[in-house]
């Protein structure tokens, strides 16, 4: 690909992001347009204080379970690090990159942060940010293809085109499984070279448990919103844990941040005619606030703790190199005047 073609690649994919999120503002407003505001408003206000309890207590471990992805990643690189630290980089880059999208990017750079400081090398942090980049993507992929027997058929069957869509998914979704836990089964610690980058291909024993992490991770999320709508909306959770990861997905691929407006409607899309939009958009606005926003400041100042603490503790480390210097120095000067003492002592004057 030659250096122009890299540029206009470049500047599609940035843009796709604002086309993406002003199609689906258009499909939003379009969604919504015989609601007001205050319809939206009401229906945030009205889900129950227990539900909403709940939904934070799945947050809470859908975090967890977030700041696992760090911890499988440190092991396949082979990286050692205390358990809080992996906890508080993966809890907070998932918060950053939740919110402002470009995972590798707005993640990463919080890893690298912090990562370089626990003396992790950048190619690895790289590496673990492709390894839990493939964790997602099976959580994701193993989710759609139970759920494409979970999903009722009358759900789609009035249209063609969700109908065929769903079924291309499937098949897209078991190819990628197929394919990555093939590559365990028969290539296992080969190594496959990318730049200046290798990577070793994982057993299959860790393609099982990515794919748990990610299911897990996906599951939890989604019982965030389950319990904001399910007042509202009498859905099997088999069902709807299919529809929510295929939003959820669309909305990362989008390149939108935090998939704003995309996974919302192709939520809305899928929901039956008699089903009232304006509630279950103030469900999505609460699910928006407890899985986005709150973790976001949760996160933020856990780290803002950490570095005001770090920044103590290297005013300490110099204060007292400062004074273990000056004890030092003072030790010298005293051994350097008692040994000219002595020398002084012991050699005879010569006559003259």
């Amino acid at each position: 690909m030659s250096a122009r073609a890299k540029r206009l690649f470049k500047k599609i994919i940035s843009y796709a992001g604002i086309f993406f999120f002003l199609l689906a503002a258009g499909m939003l407003w379009w969604q919504l347009r015989n609601y007001s505001f205050g319809d939206i408003l009401n229906a945030l206000f009205a889900i129950p204080k227990r539900n909403l309890i709940a939904a934070c207590i799945a947050c809470m471990a859908g975090y967890l379970a977030l700041s696992l992805y760090d911890f499988l990643a440190l092991n396949y690189v082979g990286g050692r690090v205390t358990w809080w630290k992996w906890m508080l980089a993966g809890m907070l880059g998932f918060a950053i990159s939740n919110n402002a999208g470009h995972a590798v990017v707005s993640g990463g750079a919080i890893r690298y942060r912090l990562y370089t400081r626990w003396r992790i090398r950048g190619g690895d942090i790289l590496k673990m940010l492709t390894f839990s980049g493939f964790t997602y993507l099976l959580g994701c992929a193993a989710i759609v293809f139970f759920g494409y027997f979970l999903i009722p058929s009358d759900l789609v069957s009035n249209t063609n085109g969700a109908n065929v869509g769903l079924g291309v998914l499937f098949i897209l979704c078991l190819g990628i499984l197929l394919a990555y836990f093939g590559m365990t089964a028969f290539f296992h610690d080969k190594k496959v070279k990318i730049g200046q980058l290798v990577f070793r291909v994982p057993k299959t024993k860790i393609a099982f448990l990515q794919t748990a992490l990610g299911i897990t991770d996906s599951v939890l999320a989604g019982m965030v919103l389950y319990f904001c709508l399910i007042p509202f909306w009498d859905i099997p959770f088999g069902t709807y844990i299919g529809l929510f990861v295929i939003a959820q997905t669309t909305g990362v691929f989008s390149q939108v941040p935090g998939g704003i407006g995309v996974f919302e409607t192709v939520f809305l899309l899928a929901l039956p005619d008699d089903v009232d939009k304006a509630t279950m958009f103030g469900a999505l606005l609460a699910y928006r606030i407890i899985y986005y926003v709150l973790p976001l400041f949760g996160a933020g100042g856990l780290f803002i703790i950490y570095e005001r603490w770090l920044r103590a503790r290297i005013k300490q480390w110099r204060a007292m190199a400062h004074d273990t210097g000056v004890v030092v120095v003072e030790k010298i000067k005293t051994v350097t005047k008692t040994v000219k003492e002595n020398v002084g002592k012991t050699v005879p004057h010569r006559k003259k």
